[in-house]
């Protein structure tokens, strides 16, 4: 047994959003390397293609993540299936663009409110949900929370979408506040930010060319490209495991070099 494996091995995970992208990628890294997982989207023909594919150390169940019954059900079907839960892994969330999310002055009222809900406030109410049962349970557990680069390092030209970006600094601001408070109880609390990553809420940005071109120079690791969702496994599997047992409130850009990069020239 390496030890990926053994810092995984046998713990319980919810993974909100495990059945496409960079939750779906993840999923299949935690179950190879021994977790047991409940996963949940809102399509109950991805949670049944997901559950096909990873095996009997996986269920799920359909819902939407930004009603508060949803991580409620989840949480609850880890510790009836599995008998415990030892971390939750929030990678649901999306663009708001098609519901009017865009630069401030052009924002819709139904963009703002569909962007925090889907992205904000669905990832404080899967952490209530988690940190609730971790309490009951008396020992602690883990939970990493989705974030983005574009928290706090925008993209004016190709990335303007600002309830988006308050959405995503907002989750780092809130997964360290709730780091700071749990930490007595042995609550860690930590967030992925990746920037550009190929997955289907990414299809506008990689089917332009321009902003293919800005990427090249942008994220420029690997000879300047797109992220795949298994760019992310690595740091997820450490953040969730016993491995990162001494980490919390930290934020770990997997970027390719967006943040430390100008994108031009």
């Amino acid at each position: 047994m390496n030890t990926i494996d053994s810092d995984v091995q046998g713990l319980v995970v919810v993974v909100m959003g495990g059945t496409t992208g960079l939750g779906l990628s993840a999923a299949r890294a935690l179950v190879a390397h021994g977790a047991r997982l409940v996963i949940c989207s809102r399509s109950q023909e991805n949670v049944d293609a997901a559950l096909s594919e990873l095996g009997p150390n996986a269920c799920g169940l359909t819902g939407d993540a930004s009603e508060p019954e949803t991580a409620t059900r989840a949480v609850a079907l880890a510790v009836s299936a599995f008998g415990q839960l030892d971390a939750l892994y929030h990678v649901a969330g999306g663009s708001g663009r098609a519901w009017g999310d865009g630069p401030l002055h052009e924002m819709t009222d139904e963009g703002l409110r569909h962007t925090l809900d889907l992205n904000l406030a669905s990832i404080m109410l899967s952490n209530r949900a988690a940190v609730r049962q971790f309490l009951a349970q008396g020992r602690g557990g883990a939970i990493l929370n989705m974030g983005s680069v574009l928290g706090w390092s925008p993209s004016p030209e190709f990335f303007a979408s600002h309830a988006y970006a308050a959405a995503k600094a907002g989750i780092v601001g809130f997964s360290r506040a709730i780091a700071s408070y749990y930490a007595p109880q042995n609550i860690r609390v930590n967030v992925i930010a990746p920037a550009l990553v190929e997955t289907p809420m990414s299809r506008r940005a990689v089917g332009n060319e321009a902003i293919m071109n800005f990427i090249a120079k942008k994220q420029p690791l690997d000879g300047g490209r797109v992220g795949v969702p298994e760019d992310c496994d690595g740091a997820a599997l450490f953040l969730l495991s016993r491995a990162s047992r001494f980490v919390t409130g930290q934020v770990i850009a997997v970027d390719g070099g967006w943040t430390v990069s100008e994108g031009r020239g």
